[in-house]
């Protein structure tokens, strides 16, 4: 009970700094020495340190879990749309989820972000990370491995959200033909340095030194296991390298995205379900499916009960009890009848008002994310997406279809000819394998496509032309106008 409490109160110690920091109280570390000492306290052990990193990837799990981030991209880019009210005068109505209002027609608002919770979290995890790698190098009762690893932890982690923050915060690498267009604010000291007021990097800047970050916790990772619980919930040197080779593939960085996905699929002793199991293993309840390399898996207490899991946002129960979010017919007409990822839909039909009578119309459920499951953050599949991408922009096309055709093979799936457009093969594969996992509208962006949502669309812009400020979100207002070198996006 310690374990947790003490958990608990290094949490609330740094999000009363965070505090502290959006309310503008000058010279924090002064006016609450006890604040320091504890923090000092807490961070002079082994154990202290690991509490704190325990600390920070629960903080990294509230990041990805925000309502609004666990749809965003799919949503955003048409995979999904929202189902009709279960009951209630509004019964068979589609209302729009609170989570999502603003950004959803493209229109989030500074002073009201729906994504105000996740910039918060994300900042906290942050300078958690921090505050972890100013302190671990004086350990005196952990081994030079063991801080190694405490550290390579710690940057993967800070590397990470810097990512997901650049993703939704800057507009794509290629955006501007030098990247020189505005990236991230990208904290590398903790409030307990002092209060800080940067600027933001430019995007350039910001992958330069979230590739820095990753690739030093590259070379300090060691085999030791320092974290309780499933290995797939931490950051480790495979999944750093995942994350890698996703941010290579983001900059457009084509040799090192192959390269680092190559390493990956050749070398880290983790495959990709076959086709008997593709079904079974992402229907099972709990355990995540084989080939995952990261999973921000969901707390459970005392007694082993699990808290909220993604099936809060995608999951069926009955005719009157289930999600906001289903699979739009926009994803769905993509799967050829045979594609064994069309059984991972569950069909159920739902009573919707259709012209002020209640009929069924039948809806698709993802079985992804039924039972208990975590949040996905990196798996095999992705890495053949990757390394095929790269293939084709280094002209090696034989490798691309290759690839692609793996990944294809599996689904039971035709298999790609010499006559196919393998960029769009591309882009369509990705947007089947990875839907729901937070990629189609970064995909979609980063390719400098537009934004066509059809099936279910709510929205008052259903369509949206590549290039557009609000392809980007606004930065919360209390934070620009507390730090005034902060700029905001255009057009917010």
């Amino acid at each position: 009970m310690n374990y947790f409490k003490n958990i608990k109160q290094f949490k609330f110690l740094i999000l009363l700094g965070i505090i502290c920091l959006l309310q503008s109280c000058s010279d924090f570390l002064e006016q609450e020495p006890g604040t320091q000492t504890s923090i000092e306290e807490q961070l002079k052990t082994k154990k202290g340190v690991l509490e704190a990193l325990n600390g920070m990837y629960g903080d990294i799990r509230d990041v990805v879990n925000v309502p609004a981030f666990i749809v965003y991209s799919d949503i955003q880019g048409g995979n999904l749309k929202i189902t009709p009210s279960a009951v209630g005068t509004i019964k068979g109505q589609f209302r729009v989820p609170t989570a999502i209002t603003n950004f959803y027609s493209f229109d989030d608002s500074a002073d009201n972000s729906n994504f105000s919770a996740f910039y918060g979290y994300a900042y906290e995890a942050i300078n958690e990370a921090n505050l972890i790698l100013e302190f671990t190098d004086a350990l005196t009762d952990a081994t030079e491995s063991e801080k190694n690893q405490i550290k390579a932890e710690a940057l993967t982690a800070r590397a990470y959200v810097h990512f997901l923050l650049s993703q939704l915060y800057s507009q794509n690498y290629s955006y501007t033909n030098d990247a020189s267009h505005p990236g991230i604010v990208y904290n590398q000291k903790s409030i307990k340095n002092g209060l800080q007021y940067p600027s933001r990097e430019s995007a350039a800047n910001t992958y330069n030194y979230i590739i820095n970050d990753i690739k030093k916790a590259l070379d300090l990772y060691s085999d030791n296991l320092l974290q309780n619980g499933p290995v797939y919930s931490y950051f480790n040197k495979i999944n750093a390298k995942a994350l890698l080779s996703r941010v290579y593939l983001s900059k457009n960085d084509w040799q090192n995205a192959y390269e680092t996905a190559n390493d990956v699929i050749t070398n880290s002793g983790v495959t990709l379900m076959n086709s008997a199991n593709l079904i079974v293993q992402w229907e099972k309840p709990d355990l995540p499916i084989s080939e995952i390399l990261l999973e921000f898996s969901i707390p459970r207490n005392l007694e082993g009960t699990a808290n909220i899991s993604l099936s809060f946002y995608f999951g069926y129960t009955s005719p009157t009890v289930y999600s906001d979010y289903v699979a739009s017919e926009d994803l769905i007409n993509l799967y050829e009848t045979d594609d064994l990822r069309k059984q991972l839909f569950l069909v159920q039909p739902l009573q919707t008002l259709i012209n002020l009578q209640l009929v069924d119309r039948n809806y698709y459920f993802t079985k992804k994310f039924q039972g208990n499951p975590g949040y996905v953050a990196f798996r095999m599949s992705e890495q053949y997406l990757i390394r095929a991408e790269a293939a084709l922009k280094l002209n090696n096309t034989v490798q691309a279809k290759t690839d692609i055709n793996t990944i294809r093979e599996r689904a039971n799936a035709t298999l790609l000819t010499d006559s196919e457009n393998l960029e769009d093969a591309i882009f369509l594969e990705r947007r089947k394998e990875l839907c729901f996992e937070g990629h189609l509208f970064f995909d979609t962006t980063r390719n400098h496509k537009n934004i066509s949502r059809n099936d279910g669309c709510q929205s008052l812009n259903c369509s949206m032309d590549y290039p557009s400020l609000k392809f980007v979100l606004p930065i919360p207002r209390n934070n620009t106008n507390i730090n005034t070198n902060l700029k905001q996006n255009e057009s917010y």
